[in-house]
């Protein structure tokens, strides 16, 4: 194969790619490179082989390559994989352009983005505000590639629950994009989704509300009332009433959500499942276990389907079908569900895992419901040992372990110890 024809189909698959992903999105994208990954996807590593043995001027060639090969891997959530074509296309960039350049910008923010994938923190900062200054220096302090990268290092911030941080870069990143494309333009919509996603975070729910809506008034217009962008942020504005308390409206949302899933996604689709499993969650709010019980075995079932009956996501399917039959009564029933979740997330995340923890104090609660308080009383010591040694810190969650504790040893009968952990759990300080 000639090196003309090798780039050729190069730039057919990469073009292919970025042709769609700015057709249908980025979440459409996802679901096509599923489908043609073992085939483009092997074909674009090979490319991507041959023209890395070419001279320094196919650098650029080569960088773009890795890069796209890396956006890919990232989609899948393969960010081991992302993290070493990502550095690569960054060193060729560097030097064939220079330290300064925008290509090597943009390699920082998707390098960047993959080291925060990887949790390397730190690195990520590191790289998200040489790439910042960076595009300060080359655009100016106005342009629209400082706003992303801003929105990068803000997304960082927060992520770490370090809002004090994130909020202004998010505010600026708006403000740049507002003089930039105008008020009504969907770039515009999206910052304004990362602001409304911190103020959620917060619980300032109707300052995020007000931004969602936004949001979605303009990118209805955009992109259609079921493009994959406007369903995201449909589902979190469905989310934001419900924590708000209005559940009606959130209930009309959610319900609004899945039948657009279910018309443009398929009733089996990964994104059906969250939604039927929010819908459901609702429903419990309301009191309707009834209701709850088949969305939820539904929810389970696709992601059986989707994910394999060990994944982590069938794990929390596991957990949550459970809880609603143990709403409605059924603990024998529910019994099975919390011991095959908690195998699932023992044998994924380890043994001391916060969320191991709460399937733990699950499978605790039903034990002493049937009356098992010598069965559940083991279990709930193990949820206090992981809630205690977790980082960051909750304090409300170890208060409640020791509540938790505290009651099974009274009906064991082991009163002192029992009110000394009561004084332990009231001497946490608990923010209202």
């Amino acid at each position: 194969m000639t090196h003309g024809v090798v780039l050729s189909l190069l730039f057919i698959l990469l073009a292919g790619s970025v042709g769609y992903v700015w057709k249908n999105g980025i979440d459409a994208f996802d679901e096509r490179v599923t489908s043609f990954y073992e085939g483009g996807c092997g074909l674009l590593l090979r490319a991507v082989g041959v023209v890395s043995s070419r001279p320094v001027a196919s650098g650029y060639d080569e960088a773009g390559g890795l890069s796209d090969l890396a956006g890919i891997f990232r989609s899948q959530g393969k960010f081991a994989e992302a993290e070493p074509l990502a550095a690569r296309a960054l060193a060729l960039d560097e030097k064939a352009f220079g330290s300064e350049h925008p290509r090597v910008a943009s390699d920082l923010l998707a390098l960047a983005a993959v080291c925060e994938d990887l949790g390397r923190n730190e690195q990520a900062e590191g790289l998200f505000k040489r790439s910042l200054s960076m595009r300060e220096k080359l655009h100016g302090p106005d342009s629209a590639e400082v706003g992303e990268s801003l929105n990068g290092l803000a997304g960082l911030y927060n992520v770490l629950g370090r809002y004090e941080l994130a909020e202004p870069l998010f505010r600026r990143a708006l403000s740049i994009d507002e003089n930039v494309y105008g008020r009504d333009h969907p770039c515009v919509a999206e910052d304004q989704c990362f602001l409304a996603g911190l103020y959620k975070e917060q619980g300032r729910y109707e300052q995020a509300e007000m931004l969602y809506q936004r949001a979605l008034d303009v990118l209805e217009k955009a992109k259609g009332s079921e493009h994959l962008t406007v369903l995201a942020v449909l589902e979190n504005l469905a989310d934001v009433s419900r924590m708000r308390g209005h559940l009606e409206e959130s209930e009309a949302l959610f319900k609004r959500l899945l039948s657009a899933e279910e018309k443009s996604l398929g009733c089996d689709h990964p994104r059906t499942a969250i939604t039927l499993s929010s819908l459901a969650g609702l429903y419990r709010l309301q009191g309707r276990q009834k209701d709850a019980v088949p969305l939820y075995r539904r929810s389970l079932t696709i992601c059986e389907k989707t994910f394999g009956s060990e994944s982590r996501e069938t794990g929390w399917a596991l957990n949550s079908f459970a809880l609603a039959l143990l709403d409605t009564g059924d603990s024998n029933s529910a019994e099975p569900l919390f011991i095959r979740a908690l195998a699932i997330c023992e044998k994924l995340l380890g043994n001391e895992h916060p969320d191991v923890a709460s399937v733990l104090n699950n499978l605790a609660s039903l034990y002493f419901s049937q009356g098992k308080a010598a069965q559940a009383e083991p279990l709930f010591r193990r949820v206090l040992a992981i809630r205690e040694t977790a980082f960051p810190p909750n304090p409300p969650d170890v208060a409640r372990s020791l509540k938790n504790l505290a009651t099974v040893c009274r009906v064991l009968g082991r009163r002192s110890e029992a009110e000394s952990l009561e004084k332990r759990a009231a001497a946490i300080h608990v923010e209202p």
